[in-house]
């Protein structure tokens, strides 16, 4: 198993960059203005209340969601934005692939093919794309379902997977592209208390083994305190708090960030 160096994120240019960026749903404004960068192989929690931004932030990445105003760069390239017979256009659909390319995602709901197995969900992406045949891509699918503990669900339909495995599969479609940057979205969210800590080990694992960049949006403080290299704390679209988790769990400087920490942690004791 190769080990995993944590990068020199000092030295390293933006794998990431959000830069003036607005966006807006009529007069709501989801982000204000949102300016941030991310390093290569580091791992970001993004947390605050729910509306905040956090989600809309990764599916702007993903391209699932487009900007009103400012710029998006993944390794120093506009995502949004692409030069064309000497032109500044909005992105077209080839560039916006190209541009995913690297970008995996995992959705709080799972969004799995119903009528597919579990192997040929994962292996799925991969022939789309072209970037393997039928028969490369089954053999990634079984490798990476073996890696997230379903080698023995490979030819099971969702209907019957739990939750938690349902969630595993879901990464492991993910991983079949071997993108560099992962976002995941409240993946514990819609899963049985019992069936988080099965999908937080998974991640956990990728965490340790991999040197993918990684951008988590959860309200699971616990796990994002042991996750994060560096933790956002967002309200109303804007970065309120942004530090080491030890620092932004045990010493926070505002006091919403505060205030939001007392509740999120207590809510979960009650649970």
């Amino acid at each position: 198993m190769r080990l995993y160096i944590a990068p020199d994120q000092s030295a390293a240019a933006p794998i990431i960059e959000f830069r003036g960026v607005g966006k807006s749903y009529g007069t709501f404004n989801v982000l204000n203005q949102l300016s941030f960068s991310v390093k290569p192989g580091e791992h970001l929690a993004l947390i605050g209340p729910s509306g905040s931004g956090k989600t809309t932030i990764l599916r702007i990445l993903m391209t699932l969601e487009t900007i009103s105003s400012g710029n998006v760069l993944i390794n120093g390239v506009s995502l949004t934005r692409e030069q064309k017979n000497g032109k500044n256009l909005p992105a077209s659909e080839s560039h916006l692939r190209k541009m995913r390319a690297d970008i995996g995602m995992v959705f709080q709901h799972f969004n799995l093919f119903p009528h597919k197995t579990a192997l040929q969900n994962v292996a799925l992406a991969p022939v789309l794309t072209g970037r393997l045949t039928k028969l490369e891509a089954n053999e990634r699918a079984l490798q990476f379902l073996d890696k997230v503990g379903l080698a023995n669900k490979a030819d099971e339909y969702p209907s019957r997977l739990s939750g938690g495995q349902k969630q595993r599969v879901a990464i492991a479609r993910a991983l079949a592209l071997q993108p560099k940057i992962m976002l995941l979205d409240e993946i514990t969210s819609a899963l049985d208390p019992e069936l988080v800590e099965e999908v937080l080990n998974v991640i956990t694992d990728l965490r340790n083994e991999t040197d993918m960049t990684m951008l988590l949006v959860t309200h699971e403080m616990g796990f994002a305190r042991d996750f994060a290299d560096r933790v956002l704390f967002f309200e109303q679209g804007k970065i309120i708090e942004d530090g080491p988790p030890g620092e932004i769990f045990q010493s926070p400087h505002h006091e919403r960030t505060k205030s939001f920490l007392r509740k999120v942690i207590a809510a979960g004791q009650r649970a």
